[in-house]
């Protein structure tokens, strides 16, 4: 269920002024200025009136912060009890003007809001409810009063029958338009599709129009999301640090592929191997194109010989092996190595706890996490330049018989042209001779680089020899 905050202490009050000055509003001859809101399914045109920033409440409930309100647990859990309080209010002020990837750092987008604010006044109005919550405009609201070149706000007054149900259905449908100035960041997007399709039990197809996109890509959102909730849980450690949905606030495009990756894979265990280790080069922050180098046997072919054995899963910790009867021996079971390869990534996602909230750790606790961080680091990139280089290596080999195949396909295509062009006298003799004399040539030259190239023939390479009565190259 959604949260309901209930109302503000001065709710009364508020209410009060809000209809003082609609009834103002109609009292006047003049055209009022009207906003367009979809309100329960329908569309509804909404009075704007204009309020005092001090009269307005910011939303405790909106997803534009969603994810960042875990940057400070006690402050989390004050807004929780009471949203309304100065610091509950002064809490979301402050996550409002932040970067959602960097918290430590203002976000230039907010700075550029501030910028048009004060040159350009308020093109749009923001929406409230009677109780003077914004339902949209926080964080106009927020530069405004930084600004302090007015004391109101032009806002959108709602029906009295406003729920809190209501208010998160609007804040998504206005944020959602196509034409909005300031996406949601894209961890508070997964938590608003989760929200929609988990909380409120909505059909995918339904959200994916509400959010401009398709099933898809919803189910790819809700699966990455619950991976990243795996992984917080995981990096748990002793002391109570975890990491938090914002640190991976960046990793959109590598959690896109990732899921793809294991979408694609085999099994189920090739899956798993893949995303363990994925995961942890993302945690590390690796780019994009290095992460596309993780491949099933990533760590069993690259990684292992790289990571120092401190980290290393031995197999006496992996206790999943069965005996083969008559035998008297024994093998891993299904499975085991996807245990050990969650072993070494839990090691590094304890670590980056610890550097995630490293203002709470002991410096002894904090330099054994740097130094971890660091030996992964490390090995990560040794192992990533491997199968890279691995890679490039398996593609310049690939290159050669890809294009033959090809070629392969054309000349089955001019098969079933040559066939056609029997039923309507269509084919010009003179320049299809031509094609097959340049065929012979460029036959030969293949036929003469593929016998210096190959020491031992295959049966295929023989034929082509043969076939263009290649004489021995001179070496």
């Amino acid at each position: 269920m959604l949260n309901d905050f209930g109302f503000p202490p001065n709710a009364a009050a508020t209410r009060s002024k809000v209809e003082q000055r609609l009834k103002e509003l109609h009292a006047n001859n003049g055209v009022a200025e009207t906003l367009r809101v979809e309100w329960r399914g329908e569309p509804l045109h909404v009075e704007v009136i204009s309020m005092p920033l001090d009269d307005l409440l910011y939303n405790p409930g909106t997803h534009r912060i969603r994810a960042q309100r875990s940057l400070d647990p006690d402050r989390d859990n004050a807004l929780d009890e009471d949203p309304w309080s100065p610091e509950s209010q002064d809490y979301l002020r402050h996550l409002l003007t932040i970067e959602p990837s960097e918290p430590n750092h203002r976000d230039p987008a907010f700075e550029k809001l501030k910028k048009s604010l004060e040159e350009h006044k308020q093109n749009e109005p923001g929406l409230i409810t009677r109780d003077g919550i914004l339902v949209n405009g926080n964080t106009r609201c927020a530069a405004l009063r930084e600004l302090k070149a007015t004391p109101n706000m032009r806002v959108g007054v709602l029906p009295e029958s406003c729920t809190w149900e209501d208010i998160n259905d609007l804040e998504l449908s206005l944020q959602l338009r196509p034409d909005r100035r300031r996406d949601y960041s894209y961890i508070n997007r997964l938590l608003a599709i989760e929200e929609q399709h988990v909380q409120l039990d909505r059909d995918l197809s339904v959200i994916a129009k509400a959010f401009h996109t398709d099933t898809k890509s919803c189910q790819r959102d809700l699966w990455v999301l619950a991976q990243l909730r795996d992984l917080i849980q995981r990096s748990e450690t002793t002391g109570g640090a975890s990491l938090r949905l914002m640190d991976l606030e960046r990793s959109q495009e590598k959690l896109a592929e990732l899921y793809r990756a294991c979408l694609t894979a085999k099994s189920k265990e090739q899956a798993d191997l893949i995303k363990e280790a994925r995961l942890a080069a993302i945690v590390l922050d690796f780019s994009k194109t290095d992460v596309r180098y993780i491949d099933a046997d990533f760590q069993s072919r690259y990684l292992d010989k790289t990571l120092p054995d401190e980290f290393k899963t031995t197999e006496e910790a992996v206790p999943s092996t069965v005996a083969i009867p008559g035998l008297n021996r024994t093998v891993k079971a299904a499975g085991a190595n996807v245990t050990a390869a969650r072993a070494v990534t839990d090691v590094l996602l304890k670590a980056k706890a610890v550097e995630a909230v490293s203002e709470s750790a002991t410096p002894a606790e904090q330099s054994a996490a740097a130094a971890v961080i660091a030996s992964y680091k490390e090995a990560f990139n040794d192992a990533i330049e491997t199968a890279g280089r691995d890679a490039r290596l398996r593609k310049k080999r690939l290159a050669a018989p890809d294009r033959i195949n090809d070629a392969c396909k054309d000349l089955e295509q001019a098969i079933t042209d040559l066939v056609m062009s029997r039923g309507n006298s269509s084919l010009d003799e003179g320049a299809f001779d031509d094609s097959v004399d340049r065929l012979r040539s460029v036959l030969s030259k293949l036929a003469i680089e593929a016998q210096r190239s190959i020491d031992l023939p295959g049966n295929g390479v023989a034929w082509l020899i043969a076939a263009v009565d290649v004489k021995q190259p001179q070496s």
